[in-house]
């Protein structure tokens, strides 16, 4: 991955825009009416924005389309389509391939875990996702209140831990100047969370 190069987005960019919005198609953010593909753009734009490559910007497309639509049929699309850098990537995004998906405690753990010394590809799609999350709990809580955090799995408290746990898992581990901007940045917006998530 070289952050100086410029990055040419060709007809498998396209391709990858297409087939993440068909798999995702009836999909919406948690508890809105935003369309998921939203948010998987917003993910490819941090990660171009910050050094990535047509392999990476792709597999930020599609980081959620094997955890949230099919499993390993979907990874095996995927290799097809995109090639064993893209699959790896997005595989290496996905705290599951199996449904039901396992207890959200031990699968965050495990994630966490994995971050901390995963590839600098995998962690640039992975701190993306997670600093266009965090802006969306963010921004959301302002608006809502504690209402907001009945739309998590974890709950105010698990949802808490697990980005706190993030912000220290992405200051370990291998970074370029873009993943340490935007490790920076999830740092910045954790903490604006925790200051209106826990009154004075």
């Amino acid at each position: 991955m070289t952050e100086d190069a410029t990055v040419l987005l060709g007809p498998r960019f396209r391709e990858a825009l297409v087939y993440a919005a068909t798999l995702h198609t009836a999909q919406t953010r948690k508890a809105t009416a935003t369309p998921y593909i939203a948010h998987l753009m917003a993910v490819a734009g941090l990660a171009l924005e910050h050094g990535a490559s047509e392999d990476v910007a792709i597999a930020a497309l599609l980081h959620d389309a094997v955890e949230d639509q099919g499993g390993q049929k979907t990874a095996e699309a995927i290799r097809a389509r995109f090639g064993d850098a893209v699959h790896d990537i997005v595989l290496a995004c996905s705290d599951t391939d199996v449904t039901p998906k396992p207890p959200w405690r031990d699968r965050k753990e495990r994630y966490l875990a994995h971050v901390r010394s995963a590839p600098v590809e995998v962690r640039l799609v992975s701190v993306s996702d997670k600093v266009h999350n965090a802006r969306s709990i963010l921004a959301d809580l302002r608006l809502e209140g504690d209402a907001v955090w009945a739309r998590f799995h974890g709950g105010k408290e698990g949802t808490l831990w697990y980005y706190r746990s993030l912000v220290e898992a992405f200051r370990e581990g291998a970074h370029t100047n873009g993943t340490k901007q935007l490790a920076a940045e999830l740092t910045r917006v954790v903490g604006e969370i925790d200051k209106l998530a826990i009154p004075a």
